[in-house]
């Protein structure tokens, strides 16, 4: 029964898909690389959700939940006021330029070696860092949710781990390399909706099983069990140290939300800035619902197995212990339409700034056709990559905290220069070319270094805070003492409607109050 459902729901979803976008044109840049600028604040907000909402967050936050208890929400709830400012800072000054991607923003304002250092970084990080950790982190959930070695009889964990990598990558590699983005927007909305669903249900089942008495007795009694696991305030000794929010968490939240090419390049398809702002609020307002879906199972888990369960295998156990057979068919189709989706925004990011911004720069002009299946190709060679490397990653504890410390090397660096971009108006190219290449060099030092990370006294997170700060202060310093002769001037590109959503700045307030509500609610100062 739960396979049945789960092949049903996976071929309902493809199904869906094809019917809505069989008509759409993928022949052009614009058509396949930005969904032809056609997409409205629905398909936006659903695409950042999931696309944001796959298994490192589902299988790794709440495994970190499960270590370390509610302080891990600052990854969700800093996410939204994060969004605010993609939402009415960012995204207006992006739409305005009329980019396809990050580094073409770098070059209007830089340089062109600003955007093929930028792209290449990208690539590079997408291909090691992201898509081999969602799909190993996918194929650990299918694992533990369809108990895998007990139906296909396959008991050798590295053997089943290695089909189920080739088989999420194979079938989302055809997603995003045939579909392009508008393709992969509307099915990240579909899968969107049905893992809202599915994750708030399993936080109920959860509860349910934990007592007889209903969902507020059983959050009750885990609240009694374990009172530490409800501390929004994380120890020193926790993953994430309530200074670290002001840091490296807050750092890389903003840039993962205003910066990274992989999440923000839906909204670079919106119709106009108006469902930019939508889309960005929408999905700010649901990641306050977040911990519901990603920190509570955790510590559910916890109450119920405690150190019977490795940390990373707890929800996959969790969603089989307590889901009905046919829902948890169900809620393991949407977890792969999560896995897919990311993967294959990554994927689709990946072949645009490949194709936009280095392929279709070198040499003589490229046709948009060359363009595109330059892209594909470079999709179909990154997707075996991550393929290959995505087994290799197994035995890793805490795979989240793993990926967000590896996020740092490129996530800092980057948003480092994208900030002086925009708010330092004489700085030259080449002193953000150097702050780019020697911050990602730094930090790769730091971390493959042997000995190296030992030898400096603080947190991950802050060491990413000292590193962004000395990045920042080189900017300043290289502007003062070699500026350019005149202020850089922004070109509006007249490609979209720059009016803004009039209800932008309520939500975005009504967002910020909530997310520091949420904090003091939990804080233990009340």
């Amino acid at each position: 029964m739960t396979l049945a459902v789960f092949f049903f729901f996976t071929a309902l979803v493809g199904l869906i898909t094809w019917l809505i976008t069989r008509g759409d044109r993928v022949d052009t840049s614009t058509g396949y690389f930005l969904g032809g600028r056609s997409l409205t604040g629905g398909f936006i907000a659903g695409s950042l959700l999931l696309t944001n909402l796959s298994t490192e967050q589902l299988v790794g936050l709440n495994g970190a939940a499960f270590t370390d208890g509610l302080a891990v929400m600052a990854w969700e709830v800093v996410a939204a006021g994060a969004l605010v400012l993609m939402a009415l800072f960012f995204l207006p000054r992006y739409l305005k330029s009329g980019i396809a991607t990050i580094p073409e923003f770098l070059e209007k304002r830089f340089n062109a070696h600003s955007r093929t250092i930028t792209s290449v970084i990208f690539i590079l990080a997408y291909a090691g860092i992201l898509l081999p950790i969602v799909l190993y982190t996918g194929a650990l959930g299918l694992m533990g949710i369809l108990d895998l070695p007990a139906i296909t009889g396959i008991e050798n964990e590295t053997t089943l781990l290695w089909i189920l990598v080739w088989f999420i990558g194979i079938v989302g590699s055809i997603y995003a390399i045939f579909g392009g983005l508008k393709t992969v927007a509307v099915s990240d909305t579909i899968n969107g909706f049905g893992l809202l669903v599915g994750g708030i249900a399993i936080t109920f089942f959860a509860l349910n099983a934990v007592s007889e008495d209903g969902v507020l007795a059983a959050l009750k009694e885990v609240k009694t069990a374990h009172p530490e696991k409800f501390q929004s305030i994380g120890s020193q000794d926790s993953s994430v140290p309530f200074s670290t929010l002001f840091t490296g968490v807050l750092l890389l939240n903003l840039f993962y939300w205003t910066t990274n090419q992989q999440i923000i390049q839906r909204t670079f398809g919106a119709s106009s800035l108006a469902e930019g702002q939508k889309g960005v609020l929408f999905a700010g307002v649901f990641k306050m619902l977040a911990p519901l879906i990603l920190v509570l199972p955790g510590i559910i888990a916890f109450h119920m197995y405690g150190s019977e369960i490795a940390a990373d295998k707890a929800y996959g156990q969790l969603v089989r212990d307590t889901m009905p057979g046919w829902m948890a068919g169900f809620f393991a189709a949407v977890m792969v339409g999560a896995i897919l989706s990311s993967f294959n925004s990554g994927l689709n990011a990946t072949a645009t700034l490949f194709s936009l911004g280095v392929y279709s720069r070198a040499g003589s002009a490229k046709s948009d056709q060359k363009v595109i299946e330059m892209g594909k190709k470079v999709g179909i060679g990154i997707a075996i990559l991550a393929m290959v490397i995505a087994p290799l990653l197994a035995g890793n504890d805490q795979i989240f905290v793993y990926l967000q410390k590896m996020n740092g090397l490129y996530f800092i660096p980057i948003f480092a220069v994208m900030l002086a971009a925009l708010f330092l108006k004489r700085l030259k190219g080449r002193y953000a070319n150097t702050a780019l290449v020697a911050g990602c060099a730094v930090l790769a030092a730091i971390y493959f270094i042997p000995g190296l990370e030992d030898l400096i006294p603080v947190h991950d997170f802050h060491l990413l805070g000292i590193v962004f700060g000395a990045l920042m202060l080189f900017q300043i310093l290289a502007q003062q003492m070699d500026p350019r002769t005149s202020d850089w001037q922004q070109i509006d590109s007249k490609d979209v409607d720059l009016t803004p959503w009039r209800f932008a700045k309520p939500v975005g307030a009504f967002i910020c109050i909530v997310v520091i509500a949420i904090y003091l609610a939990f804080s233990g100062l009340f």
